[in-house]
């Protein structure tokens, strides 16, 4: 096993797409099972060793044997779909009713397992996926405190980028799905978002990432921050593994309004909208209010990636004026809204579990802070603060408030005033805009800085546009090939 990184036989594994691996298996020249060793091996080098992404809070006990499972069951009666014997890793607020715990990030759930699996770990299991562990993530999915870095949590410590461990950010909150995807840790992975956290480490990571409209992907089973935001959506290598995940995890549960509510939205395979020339007679518009804070080194990014927008055969329309980044806007009702969701989905959790509410929640992390309160807990006091009934008036008009300026002064206006099939945005600069609305946003590998930093390119339009921009995002891929796989170092080599 120790030349395992180094076969010859096995390089092509690297960067290798879920299609690919497919086809592999179908040939009789891989399993499952030897596709989880390697990955395995990979995490022992790389994660934990080498490099120390630290990326990857727990491999699943199982995997071995699922995998085993599966290759069985794809002899016997064929696979069950694309996703048959692939592995994944799901972020550690996804609940999994395996060995597994879910934790958010934090000590206090450290010893915590889910007694059910979430709707989206569900939809995994019976696609086939071979789920192979747990990732790091910013605690509590970066609603903790408001300095805590991204990647950061007291049961996993600090996740790094493989693209520059200790330059550059990893972004978050899904820091670790979004390092280890880059490092080919797995064949791709679920991460979550509020407001920029698949968005975020996608494109810090130079992978594609997918938030969904809410209501597209079950929130059942995830730890809340606040319902009318969340979502989990696929993190991958490419737009067509993401857009093949997408179609997996998307689906009505009866548990979650927000789905049934969505029912005739949704597509098993969103593949079918992947179109090379799919730029060609698009019109995309571009809100420059979000590019003036740049550096010098994405602008010039963004700027090429503009280009090749007009080289595919696109209308790009700039600037597009969008009064609600010039309107002030805070997170006052997510402060309000994380108290409840918090404290439902800790009421359902084992009695062994040290913390029940939010408030044993903070006398917990005050009892050891040296451990768990490196970076405060002012989030978590400011929630504690509210009433948890949703009645405060700053609750009711901040919530509705945002909504209306990101929909009537925001996307829908911009896009109906432009006749346009998207926006393009630089990374999760834009994620605010569609995340208080629920809109569905791809980002994509764009290229990077002469430091080696990785820029993403996201595209953003309305309700259930997902079709669209997968069709857009899919056709500036293909068009740039921007993405390069990160340089990684073993420990051996790290060590001389």
């Amino acid at each position: 096993m120790d030349g395992i990184l180094d076969a010859p036989e096995l390089r092509w594994l690297e960067e290798a797409t879920i299609k690919r691996l497919q086809e592999a298996m179908a040939a009789g020249e891989l399993s499952s099972r030897q596709l989880v060793l390697w990955y395995m091996h990979r995490i022992g080098a790389y994660d934990r060793n080498g490099m120390a992404l630290n990326s990857v809070l727990e491999v699943n006990p199982d995997a071995l044997h699922i995998a085993a499972a599966l290759d069985a069951e794809r002899a016997q009666r064929g696979p069950r779909g694309p996703m048959h014997g692939i592995p994944v890793l799901v972020k550690d607020n996804i609940d999994t009713a395996d060995k597994m715990h879910t934790s958010g990030g934090s000590r206090a759930l450290a010893d915590s397992y889910a007694t059910e699996d979430s709707h989206v770990a569900r939809r995994l299991r019976e696609a086939g996926a071979v789920i192979l562990g747990k990732t790091n993530m910013t605690e509590w999915a970066n609603f903790m405190t408001r300095n805590m870095p991204a990647g950061y949590s007291s049961r996993g410590g600090q996740v790094k980028s493989p693209y520059g461990p200790g330059r550059f950010s990893p972004g978050g909150s899904s820091a670790g799905s979004g390092s280890a995807v880059a490092a080919n840790l797995a064949a791709a992975a679920i991460g979550t978002e509020t407001s920029g956290s698949i968005l975020s480490p996608a494109s810090s990571n130079s992978i594609v990432g997918i938030k969904p409209t809410v209501g597209l992907v079950s929130r059942t089973g995830i730890i809340p921050i606040m319902h009318t935001q969340d979502t989990a959506g696929p993190m991958a290598r490419t737009v067509e593994d993401a857009a093949v995940l997408l179609g997996v995890v998307a689906g009505v549960d009866e548990r979650d309004p927000a789905t049934v509510a969505a029912a005739g939205r949704f597509h098993a395979d969103y593949t079918q909208f992947l179109d090379i020339g799919g730029l060609r007679g698009a019109r995309v518009g571009i809100p420059r209010e979000l590019y003036k804070t740049l550096d010098a080194g994405i602008a010039a990014v963004m700027e090429a990636a503009l280009e090749v927008l007009r080289q595919q055969g696109a209308k790009v329309v700039d600037p597009v004026d969008m009064p609600c980044l010039r309107e002030k806007m805070d997170n006052v009702a997510m402060v309000h809204e994380f108290k409840p969701a918090l404290n439902a989905y800790l009421g359902r959790l084992r009695p062994e579990v040290p913390v029940h509410t939010l408030k044993e929640l903070i006398e917990y992390n005050t009892r050891d802070a040296a451990t768990m309160l490196r970076y405060g807990q002012t989030l978590l006091k400011q929630a504690e603060a509210t009433s948890g009934t949703l009645t405060e008036p700053e609750y009711v008009q901040g919530l509705t408030r945002g909504i209306y300026l990101c929909r009537a002064l925001g996307i829908d206006a911009a896009i109906k005033e432009h006749r346009l099939d998207a926006l393009v945005v630089p990374g999760n600069w834009g994620a605010g805009i569609a995340a208080r609305p629920g809109y569905p946003s791809v980002t994509v590998p764009g290229g990077y800085t002469e430091e080696g930093q990785p820029v993403g390119v996201t595209f953003t339009a309305g309700a259930f546009a997902e079709p669209v921009l997968i069709r857009l995002a899919y056709a500036f891929e293909q068009a740039t090939r921007a993405r390069k796989a990160p340089v990684l170092v073993a420990a051996a080599a790290m060590t001389g």
